[in-house]
Formats: C-alpha cells, structure tokens, sequence
C-alpha cells in the first residue's frame, strides 16, 4: 500500500490488519503529512511492514514488488492539500502524475510475471477524490460517469493519475480500479484540513478562518467508513470500474464549523474562551473555490454491500474526542510543522 503512513492509508492500514489475514507493506515517503505514530496500534503486528520509498522511484519500486510480491496494490500515496498546490504545484505533478505512472510501469511488469491463477486474482486500486470532477451547482450528484472538470492544481494532477490508471488498464490490461471519495474526516488528519484545523485552533482559544462566506458545500465521509469500502473494492470490485464513495453528508464549512465548537464547548468547555463559535473569522476565499462536491454511492452500496456506518454527528463527535484523548499525536505537528499559518493565498 503506498501512502499507508497518511490519513486514509492510515486508517485503511489498522483495519486490514486488524481483521486479520492481511499482510500489508507500507510504502511511504514520509513525507510532512504522513505519520507513523498513527500506525502505532499494528506496528507490532506480524503482517505489517514499512518501506520508506518514492512512489517516482522506479528502482525502488521494483525492489518492492520483487520483496513483497503483493495479490493487491492500493495506490493512496499522494499530495493532497489544495491550498499546497495552489502555493507549489510541481510537487503534486511529480508525486500524484509522475509516481502514478511510476507505479503503474512496475505494477504491470509485476503481473505479467506473476502465475495465472495470481494474475487472475490482482488489483491495482487507485484511490482519487470527487474534485477531479470540478463543482456541483446547488442540485445534483457526482456520479462515476461524471465528466472531468478539475480546477485546481491539485485536483488536475489527480485527474490526470486516474486518467493513466485506466489507460493502462484499456491499453494493458492490468486490472486496475479507480475510487473517487468525498471529503473525509476521523482521526489521525493532518491539521491543515478544515475539521482537525478548526478542532485545535478552537481548543488553543486562537481565532478559526473560514474561507469567503462559508457556504462552499462538502460531503463529509468518515476515514474509517471509507477504509471499510476500499477494503471492500480492493476484494470484490471489478477491474476497469470507477467507484464513487460518499457519506451522504453534505454541510456548508460554516455548520461544519460551528458545529465542531459546539462539541468542544460540550466536551471540554473553557470558561476565559467561553462559547467558541466567536472565534470564527471569516477570511479571504481562497482563488478558484468550487462552490459544492456531492456524491452518488449507490453503486458501491448495490454492488459491494457498503454503507456508510457513522453520520456526520457521530463521527464528528468521534473525530473532536479523539483529538482532545490524543494531544501527543498533534503537538508536536503544531510546534514543529504546521503552526496553522494560511496556505493557498497564490
């Protein structure tokens, strides 16, 4: 799995293993994002293994399918922050454009040497993100025959991966899959995304930036939902499908917001701050913000059986009480990394 040391690898990482049955490589750069003290619950865990490595590394690639010769490859690995590539777009083309092309080569020369029946059974699963698709008017949903409207460079170069992932699949016949998810949130989120980077600022007593009018829609997914239904696509899904994963939770940023201080003031009230909802600044938008992203998961529902375990109240009070349980996995991101500073200005 690349990326496994991030968000969503993460998450995806703890649940395989901790089904049971897994083997699973972690290929990380470690980059700023990535953090192996969220793989602390399975880093003792005898089917988990780490590989610090370049996804645009062709030799080290290749070292890794020859040592682990995995039935399954799921391609995570990515930068990911809109605002990042808003500020420094090459790094986003040669990790998510480069390395997925990278991978691809040396996934295909590992299959086609691979014996019939585990050839039969490999996948190649790229997970990507509903932003490929550009922005939704106030109806209507994304669905996996969207066209691409990417507006952003970071949702450019994704499209741009998704688009070699299926290729190769047309072309080669490497039996790929491309997954396309809504917003997630939960636990082990790097604070530079709008919920863990509300939750701390909140709890700091330090003011919250909320982008233009704070009406910009997302569907919020769960990290852990979204780990259940990649498990299930790297399983079940088809070779050449596209499949679309939402929460069907769509909030403005401004309830996402104020919702996250509500439960703060609940969990852990602070009389000198007193109601946190004051903090709330509004600031510049940020250049080219797509107005709404929605998305149709009834294929992956009818198909694979997924749903989507936590709503968006659950979840969020789960993902606020795990930052305030786990101050000794974000303080030192705060002090050394990300201090919370705006990114994106162009």
């Amino acid at each position: 799995m690349t990326g496994g040391a991030g968000f969503i690898g993460s998450a995806l990482v703890r649940h395989l293993l901790g089904g049971g049955g897994h083997e699973v490589l972690v290929v990380d750069k470690l980059t700023y994002a990535a953090n192996l003290a969220s793989l602390d619950p399975v880093a003792a865990h005898p089917g988990y293994g780490l590989l610090k490595a370049d996804v645009a590394d062709g030799a080290a690639m290749r070292e890794a399918f020859a040592a682990f010769s995995p039935d399954v490859v799921v391609h995570l690995a990515a930068e990911s922050h809109v605002d990042r590539s808003i500020d420094g777009p090459g790094a986003f083309v040669r990790t998510n454009v480069v390395g997925t092309f990278t991978l691809l080569q040396e996934a295909l020369r590992h299959w086609r040497e691979l014996p019939r029946q585990r050839r039969e059974g490999f996948r190649f699963v790229h997970v990507s993100t509903d932003e490929v698709f550009g922005a939704l008017g106030a109806d209507g949903h994304f669905t996996e025959g969207s066209p691409y409207r990417p507006r952003s460079p970071y949702s450019a170069s994704k499209a741009a991966a998704d688009h070699l992932v299926e290729a190769w699949h047309h072309t080669y016949g490497l039996p790929a899959i491309v997954t396309n998810c809504s917003n997630n949130y939960g636990p082990c989120q790097f604070p530079e995304k709008l919920i863990p980077l509300a939750i701390l600022n909140a709890l700091e007593g330090k003011p919250i930036g909320l982008y233009g009018d704070g009406r910009n829609i997302r569907d919020w997914l769960f990290v852990e939902d979204h780990a259940r239904c990649l498990a299930l696509v790297a399983e079940r899904g088809r070779p050449g499908e596209r499949y679309a994963i939402g929460g069907a939770a769509e909030r403005t940023n401004e309830e996402v917001v104020r919702s996250v201080c509500r439960i703060l003031d609940e969990m852990r009230p602070d009389p000198a701050t007193g109601a946190r909802e004051k903090l709330i600044r509004h600031v510049a938008d940020r250049p080219g913000h797509d107005f709404r992203y929605a998305m149709d998961a009834r294929k992956v529902r009818d198909e694979l059986g997924w749903e989507p375990l936590e709503d968006f109240e659950t979840g969020l009070a789960k993902t606020v009480a795990w930052y305030l349980d786990n101050p000794a996995w974000w303080r030192p991101l705060r002090a050394d990394i990300y201090r919370g500073e705006r990114l994106g200005v162009g």
